[in-house]
């Protein structure tokens, strides 16, 4: 599936370690999916973003089903490491055989259903999307509300 609003990015960071096909097994939220690749169950923490909490609502459960919608069944999943509690950091993309489609961590920023995590994330086209999605006043930024950035919320709850 080709994302309208997303540029197509084909250049995979420079920091990747490795690269799997997997097959998607669930979606808790909108930045966390468990994956199966080479028989080994796998759980990715989206790289570079952070979506809205679950009890952040209602932005949290539209994050995890706006995630739903635009994941298919099998993903690409480009690993950036380990988090501390030992899930992988991965990007996630749309694939098609070999060739890589949309990265989905960008287009959920792009779709105001995530924003960049800066403590995480140096990658310009995060910052750019997250302009931009607020500009235009996609997901998050498209009703007024007690909106916290994820982390904030996470600290003060």
């Amino acid at each position: 599936m080709v994302l309208p609003w997303v540029p197509n990015i084909s250049a995979i960071s420079a920091q990747s370690t490795e690269t799997e096909i997997c097959e998607v097994r669930s979606i808790y939220d909108g930045d966390t999916m468990t994956v199966k690749c080479n028989g080994e169950r796998k759980k990715i923490r989206l790289y570079c973003i952070d979506s809205p909490e679950m009890k952040q609502r209602p932005w949290g459960k539209e994050s995890r089903d706006y995630l739903r919608v635009i994941t298919p069944t099998r993903v690409k999943v480009i690993e950036h490491g380990r988090d501390r509690y030992g899930r992988t950091i991965g990007e996630v993309w749309t694939a098609d055989g070999d060739e890589i489609q949309e990265n989905l961590n960008l287009a959920m920023v792009w779709a105001g259903r995530a924003v960049v995590y800066p403590r995480y994330c140096r990658e310009a086209e995060y910052f750019t999307a997250e302009k931009n999605a607020a500009a235009i006043g996609s997901g998050v930024w498209e009703k007024e509300g007690d909106w916290q950035r994820p982390w904030v919320y996470r600290h003060h709850n």
